[in-house]
């Protein structure tokens, strides 16, 4: 299988038809997620959505002005030279590109502009002739899973990962908006545990004061990408709530960091635990002391001692004692024990060191 890890750590940006049908406008919304992007310094692409208009609405629909979806994607049409464009400028400022092609001409599109990754919407997750389609041209895939039924899913991922195609997995809710008690985040847990050779991602539509905590939990959670509709302040038709400014991408990003930084990056092994936290721990370890005078060749019991803080350096804590242990000299009562007095053979070099160096 191709390497999945290129959907690690990646935000996709969705500008969705927020150009209007304005080549102009989706330039200028590039210009401006762009800079966010280099300021972050993380990886993103900017994802466009084709569709072959003309062939996609059926000729006797087309005047049907009661139709949302219909009358939108008429306003915003764009021919492939627009897209082109668009592409063209996302790629200038180093960007990974997207699409989201809703029908089989626009998968031919999405090969001749070059798109590095295609995107199914949660709307097709079961259209398989789209699918199959969009299989055939190889590239690495993004899946939404909003509204699908948990067979489809699972279909659509045994059918990408079989083909040994990339593929990544969105948790997704298509409400627009989501309100924060509709997120089902446990969901990434549960795409998780049935996908564990792909990476899980978040599609995201909560409100914009919302997706700070949705980021934290959903990395948390184990997502590795992030997808979230992007906009450019305007007068004339306002802003869709699931979509964020600059202002608002450039804090979700933040609240990333935040996540990553606290989550931390030891997966398969035990953290590295820094000297601070040793140095800390290591005063509140209680110290082995004699209990009355011994000579050298005493066996030592439990009886023989007792604990007690603080532990100086060289001696033996209530972490070594086993019992068993030998003096090799004489030990007064209320004495440490420690390395050089006692004989232990259970102790390595670096068990020696750590304890010739720790305490008082």
């Amino acid at each position: 299988m191709k390497d999945n890890s290129l959907f690690n750590d990646l935000f996709v940006l969705e500008l969705a038809n927020n150009h209007w049908g304005k080549v102009e406008r989706g330039i200028k919304i590039i210009d401006e997620f762009a800079k966010v992007v280099k300021d972050n310094g993380i990886k993103a692409t900017i994802k466009l959505q084709f569709r072959d208009v003309d062939t996609f609405i059926h000729k006797d629909f087309v005047g049907l002005t009661d139709y949302r979806y219909i009358t939108k994607t008429l306003a915003t049409k764009m021919s492939d030279q627009d897209y082109a464009k668009m592409v063209d400028r996302i790629r200038q400022h180093g960007l990974i590109t997207m699409s989201t092609p809703f029908d089989e001409r626009s998968v031919d599109l999405c090969v001749e502009l070059g798109i590095d990754i295609i995107k199914i919407a949660s709307s097709d997750i079961n259209d398989w002739i789209l699918i199959n389609k969009i299989a055939t041209v190889g590239k690495p895939v993004i899946v939404s899973t909003g509204g699908a039924c948990l067979d489809d899913v699972i279909a659509v991922a045994q059918f990408f990962n079989d083909r040994k195609i990339p593929l990544a997995i969105n948790h997704c809710v298509a409400q627009y908006p989501t309100e924060k008690e509709n997120l089902d985040m446990a969901q990434i847990d549960l795409l998780r545990s049935l996908f564990p050779q792909n990476v899980i991602g978040f599609s995201t539509h909560e409100r914009n004061e919302d997706i700070g905590d949705a980021m934290i939990m959903a990395y948390a959670k184990g997502a590795r990408t992030f997808e979230r509709h992007i906009d450019i302040a305007n007068e004339e038709k306002g802003v869709s709530p699931y979509c964020s400014l600059p202002e608002d991408f450039d804090k979700w990003v933040k609240a990333y960091k935040k996540a990553v930084a606290m989550n931390g990056t030891a997966i398969a092994c035990r953290r590295d635990i820094p000297v601070r936290e040793t140095k800390y721990l290591d005063a509140l370890v209680r110290g082995v002391y004699a209990r009355k005078d011994m000579p050298a060749g005493t066996q030592l019991t439990l009886d023989d001692v007792y604990f007690a803080i603080p532990v100086q350096k060289g001696q033996l804590s209530c972490r070594e004692f086993k019992g068993g242990e030998v003096l090799n000299m004489q030990v007064l009562a209320d004495k440490p024990l420690t390395v050089e007095n006692t004989k232990t053979e259970y102790l390595k070099k670096e068990d020696i060191f750590m304890i010739e160096n720790r305490g008082l």
